[in-house]
Protein backbone atom coordinates (compact mmCIF):
# COMPACT_ATOMS: atom_id res chain seq x y z
CA UNK A 1 0.00 0.00 0.00
CA UNK A 2 2.87 2.48 1.13
CA UNK A 3 4.95 1.27 -2.28
CA UNK A 4 1.38 2.41 -4.33
CA UNK A 5 1.16 5.89 -2.18
CA UNK A 6 4.88 6.82 -3.66
CA UNK A 7 4.42 5.38 -7.21
CA UNK A 8 1.22 8.04 -7.50
CA UNK A 9 3.44 10.72 -6.01
CA UNK A 10 6.17 9.64 -8.30
CA UNK A 11 4.03 9.97 -11.36
CA UNK A 12 2.95 13.10 -9.95
CA UNK A 13 4.27 16.35 -12.27
CA UNK A 14 5.39 18.94 -10.87
CA UNK A 15 2.51 21.14 -11.33
CA UNK A 16 0.18 18.74 -10.06
CA UNK A 17 2.37 18.39 -6.82
CA UNK A 18 2.70 21.92 -6.28
CA UNK A 19 -1.04 22.24 -6.75
CA UNK A 20 -1.62 19.68 -3.49
CA UNK A 21 1.28 21.25 -1.70
CA UNK A 22 -0.46 25.14 -1.82
CA UNK A 23 -4.01 22.92 -0.99
CA UNK A 24 -2.03 21.48 1.98
CA UNK A 25 -0.82 24.81 3.10
CA UNK A 26 -4.58 26.36 2.59
CA UNK A 27 -6.02 23.87 4.94
CA UNK A 28 -3.81 25.01 7.59
CA UNK A 29 -3.40 28.27 7.14
CA UNK A 30 -7.56 28.16 6.98
CA UNK A 31 -7.59 26.38 10.06
CA UNK A 32 -5.46 28.76 11.72
CA UNK A 33 -7.90 31.71 11.05
CA UNK A 34 -10.53 29.89 12.07
CA UNK A 35 -9.08 29.49 15.71
CA UNK A 36 -7.58 33.07 15.49
CA UNK A 37 -11.23 34.12 14.93
CA UNK A 38 -12.39 31.61 17.58
CA UNK A 39 -9.76 33.87 19.93
CA UNK A 40 -11.72 37.13 19.25
CA UNK A 41 -15.36 36.33 19.53
CA UNK A 42 -14.62 34.80 22.94
CA UNK A 43 -12.15 36.53 23.91
CA UNK A 44 -10.02 33.74 25.38
CA UNK A 45 -6.69 32.82 24.20
CA UNK A 46 -8.00 29.49 24.38
CA UNK A 47 -11.13 28.99 23.25
CA UNK A 48 -11.17 25.40 23.24
CA UNK A 49 -9.47 22.84 25.84
CA UNK A 50 -8.94 19.31 26.83
CA UNK A 51 -9.71 18.12 30.26
CA UNK A 52 -6.22 16.16 30.72
CA UNK A 53 -7.15 14.57 34.26
CA UNK A 54 -10.11 13.07 36.42
CA UNK A 55 -9.73 16.41 39.27
CA UNK A 56 -13.25 17.61 37.83
CA UNK A 57 -15.33 14.28 37.60
CA UNK A 58 -17.95 13.80 37.17
CA UNK A 59 -19.15 17.11 35.86
CA UNK A 60 -15.95 16.97 33.58
CA UNK A 61 -14.22 13.64 32.35
CA UNK A 62 -10.66 12.86 30.89
CA UNK A 63 -11.02 14.01 27.12
CA UNK A 64 -13.55 16.00 27.35
CA UNK A 65 -13.78 18.89 24.79
CA UNK A 66 -14.65 22.29 26.61
CA UNK A 67 -15.38 25.77 24.92
CA UNK A 68 -14.62 28.76 26.96
CA UNK A 69 -15.30 32.20 26.80
CA UNK A 70 -13.27 35.32 28.60
CA UNK A 71 -15.33 38.23 28.59
CA UNK A 72 -13.58 41.28 30.67
CA UNK A 73 -17.02 43.01 32.03
CA UNK A 74 -17.81 39.36 33.56
CA UNK A 75 -17.81 39.05 37.02
CA UNK A 76 -16.22 35.78 38.73
CA UNK A 77 -18.86 33.81 40.31
CA UNK A 78 -18.64 31.05 43.15
CA UNK A 79 -19.45 27.51 41.51
CA UNK A 80 -18.63 28.60 37.87
CA UNK A 81 -15.75 26.20 36.30
CA UNK A 82 -12.64 28.46 34.76
CA UNK A 83 -9.21 27.55 33.48
CA UNK A 84 -6.27 29.33 34.99
CA UNK A 85 -3.19 29.55 34.19
CA UNK A 86 -0.68 29.68 36.81
CA UNK A 87 2.96 30.82 36.61
CA UNK A 88 5.47 28.33 35.88
CA UNK A 89 3.65 25.96 34.74
CA UNK A 90 2.51 25.45 30.97
CA UNK A 91 -0.63 23.64 31.04
CA UNK A 92 -4.20 25.41 32.13
CA UNK A 93 -5.85 24.25 35.20
CA UNK A 94 -9.68 23.38 34.94
CA UNK A 95 -11.27 23.74 37.97
CA UNK A 96 -14.45 24.87 39.93
CA UNK A 97 -14.58 28.60 42.20
CA UNK A 98 -14.50 27.71 45.83
CA UNK A 99 -14.13 30.82 47.23
CA UNK A 100 -14.21 34.69 46.73
CA UNK A 101 -12.15 37.40 48.32
CA UNK A 102 -13.49 40.76 47.47
CA UNK A 103 -11.36 44.15 48.57
CA UNK A 104 -12.78 47.36 48.88
CA UNK A 105 -9.92 49.16 46.86
CA UNK A 106 -10.44 51.77 44.19
CA UNK A 107 -10.02 48.77 41.68
CA UNK A 108 -13.03 46.49 43.47
CA UNK A 109 -10.04 43.36 43.34
CA UNK A 110 -11.64 40.44 42.87
CA UNK A 111 -9.62 37.06 43.88
CA UNK A 112 -11.02 33.67 43.84
CA UNK A 113 -9.75 30.40 45.46
CA UNK A 114 -10.26 27.05 43.27
CA UNK A 115 -10.93 23.46 43.50
CA UNK A 116 -11.31 20.49 41.30
CA UNK A 117 -14.76 18.58 42.17
CA UNK A 118 -12.57 15.36 42.86
CA UNK A 119 -9.68 16.75 45.13
CA UNK A 120 -10.17 16.61 48.66
CA UNK A 121 -8.16 19.92 49.35
CA UNK A 122 -8.48 23.36 47.48
CA UNK A 123 -5.92 24.22 44.84
CA UNK A 124 -3.44 26.31 46.66
CA UNK A 125 -0.97 23.78 46.36
CA UNK A 126 -0.85 24.15 43.07
CA UNK A 127 -0.43 28.03 42.56
CA UNK A 128 2.59 29.64 42.17
CA UNK A 129 4.95 29.75 45.56
CA UNK A 130 3.17 32.28 47.76
CA UNK A 131 0.37 32.61 46.35
CA UNK A 132 -2.73 32.30 47.99
CA UNK A 133 -5.62 33.59 45.42
CA UNK A 134 -6.19 33.72 41.38
CA UNK A 135 -7.38 36.80 39.96
CA UNK A 136 -8.53 37.66 36.62
CA UNK A 137 -5.53 37.75 34.83
CA UNK A 138 -5.06 34.06 35.52
CA UNK A 139 -8.18 32.97 34.11
CA UNK A 140 -7.85 31.70 30.74
CA UNK A 141 -11.59 31.03 30.33
CA UNK A 142 -14.87 30.04 31.48
CA UNK A 143 -16.39 26.41 30.59
CA UNK A 144 -19.41 27.40 28.39
CA UNK A 145 -20.53 24.35 27.05
CA UNK A 146 -18.46 20.44 26.34
CA UNK A 147 -18.27 17.38 23.96
CA UNK A 148 -17.23 14.37 26.08
CA UNK A 149 -14.65 12.04 25.32
CA UNK A 150 -13.53 14.03 21.67
CA UNK A 151 -10.31 15.37 23.01
CA UNK A 152 -9.34 11.61 24.08
CA UNK A 153 -7.65 12.04 20.32
CA UNK A 154 -5.30 14.75 21.58
CA UNK A 155 -4.56 13.06 24.80
CA UNK A 156 -3.36 9.67 22.82
CA UNK A 157 -1.16 11.86 20.63
CA UNK A 158 0.60 13.83 23.51
CA UNK A 159 1.25 10.04 25.27
CA UNK A 160 2.16 8.52 22.12
CA UNK A 161 4.47 10.65 20.39
CA UNK A 162 4.66 7.82 17.46
CA UNK A 163 0.92 7.87 16.78
CA UNK A 164 1.15 11.77 16.54
CA UNK A 165 3.27 11.04 13.72
CA UNK A 166 1.56 8.40 12.20
CA UNK A 167 -1.61 10.64 12.25
CA UNK A 168 0.27 13.71 10.97
CA UNK A 169 1.53 11.48 7.92
CA UNK A 170 -1.13 9.86 6.79
CA UNK A 171 -3.07 13.09 6.73
CA UNK A 172 0.16 14.98 5.20
CA UNK A 173 0.05 11.59 2.25
CA UNK A 174 -3.74 11.72 1.62
CA UNK A 175 -3.42 15.78 0.63
CA UNK A 176 -0.47 15.11 -1.38
CA UNK A 177 -2.43 11.79 -3.58
CA UNK A 178 -5.39 12.46 -3.29
CA UNK A 179 -6.75 14.34 -6.21
CA UNK A 180 -9.58 16.74 -6.89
Amino acid sequence: MLQSIFDDVRRMNKRQFLYQVLSFGMIVSSALMIWKGLMVVTGSESPIVVVLSGSMEPAFHRGDLLFLTNYQDEPVRVGEIVVFKVEGRDIPIVHRVLKLHEKGDQNNTVKFLTKGDNNSVDDRGLYAPGQLWLTHKDVVGRARGFLPYVGMVTIYMNEYPKFKYAVLACLGLYVLVHRE
